[in-house]
């Protein structure tokens, strides 16, 4: 599996970030942390200047939010990371569905199969329209187990699969969602080339209202793969999630904003493309007079079956 280092000169501002727990909830016991207690994002990047940046700019996007929000980005030409409350766990809602799809297709290939007409047709609905029910079908054929197997092989060591087949209660966290991103963009052992060329053409044919979230202000001409998800509990609220891989132009990324305590959906999303907007001006920065990418105005997305 392929994983981009962290430089010496870098390691000592992530250890330290670490230790300062910048990285890690702000609050502990499940506490909901205020948009004033918003912990500095981290970054660190071999590019001048780009670090300081992005954390800046990231920062200003979430001021005055009141949704507790966790980032993850990582820029592999020039080791470009930044990192905030990427540790703490959030209900997945359907972001998970990469994951689901992930393990399909790696269970496939540990079996030397194709995928069945049925497979085929579930993983696309389940991907580009966020279907449910597709889901769950899939969750039960595949089993909590061989999920909680492809996750280990991952190292996506935080992520826990939901109970009860409950898959939009799986806890997950930005940096674990980082790593799945990472396999499904880069050469790997884990999954060959042409699983990964399927995830992400699914995730390149998302239907336009749920096209929205981290695709927020990419440059036209950039190729982008979103899964999104959001879901409203009794605690938490709204969870809002985006997951995205942009590719072309010269700049490939991948970023994971996660995020809980919204009062309505509309405040998730908004937070979420604020970061967005923030990110890919800083990583590109012809974006600033290329035709950015707007989203739908009017997100659309599946409820996945929770209790």
């Amino acid at each position: 599996m392929t994983r981009q280092r962290i430089r010496p000169r870098h390691r000592a501002a992530f250890s330290l970030a670490l230790t300062a727990g910048l990285l890690t909830p702000a609050l502990a016991g499940g506490q909901t942390a205020t948009a004033a207690a918003t912990p500095r994002t981290v970054c660190a990047s071999d590019r001048a200047g780009r670090a300081a940046k992005l954390s800046r700019d990231i920062t200003a996007a979430l001021r005055g939010r009141s949704a507790t929000t966790a980032v993850s980005l990582r820029a592999p030409a020039t080791h470009t990371r930044c990192a905030l409350r990427a540790d703490r766990p959030f209900d997945s809602a359907s972001v998970v569905k990469v994951t689901v799809l992930a393990t399909l297709l790696r269970d496939a290939e540990k079996h030397h199969r194709k995928l069945t007409p049925r497979e085929s047709r579930l993983a696309t609905a389940m991907i580009t329209k966020s279907d449910n029910d597709a889901t769950s079908a899939l969750w039960r054929q595949l089993t909590a187990a061989r999920v909680k197997a492809f996750l280990r092989a991952a190292g996506m060591t935080r992520t826990v699969p939901g109970s009860g087949g409950y898959w939009g209660l799986t806890q997950i966290t930005a940096n674990d969602e980082e790593r799945l991103l990472e396999l499904v963009t880069h050469h790997n052992p884990l999954l060959g080339d042409r699983s990964r060329a399927y995830v992400l053409k699914l995730m390149r044919e998302v239907i336009p209202s749920q096209r929205w979230g981290t695709p927020a202000g990419a440059p036209r001409g950039t190729t982008i793969q979103v899964k999104n998800g959001w879901l409203s509990r009794a605690t938490h609220g709204w969870r809002v999630h985006s997951v995205g891989a942009f590719t072309g132009r010269g700049h490939d990324y991948t970023l994971t904003v996660l995020t809980q305590d919204s009062a309505r959906m509309q405040d998730g999303v908004g937070t979420i493309q604020a970061v967005a907007r923030a990110v890919h001006k800083d990583l590109d920065p012809s974006a600033a007079t290329a035709e950015p990418y707007v989203p739908t105005r009017t997100p659309r997305e599946a409820m996945p079956a929770v209790p």
